[in-house]
């Protein structure tokens, strides 16, 4: 009998954090090569600094941000 998508998700969910993590990036790599990957990434990098240099994004000191989800688990 052949898996389908659906079967082949529901079991994947089963899987702890980590390793639908690790199942994620296999699959990724298995559609892109690590190169064109990162070239990808460095197009998004160079656009959201760009948001932030023209003001079209705000930015957040890292210690507020974590302050604050902190605030919003407990």
């Amino acid at each position: 009998m052949m898996l389908t998508y659906q079967d082949v998700a529901n079991e994947a969910m089963k899987l702890s954090p980590e390793e639908r993590m690790n199942l994620a990036e296999k699959l990724w790599t298995s559609v892109d090569t690590p190169e064109a990957i990162a070239a990808a990434w460095d197009v998004e990098i160079e656009r959201r600094l760009a948001q932030i240099d023209s003001g079209e994004a705000e930015t957040y000191p890292a210690d507020e941000v974590i302050a604050e989800l902190r605030a919003k688990l407990q």
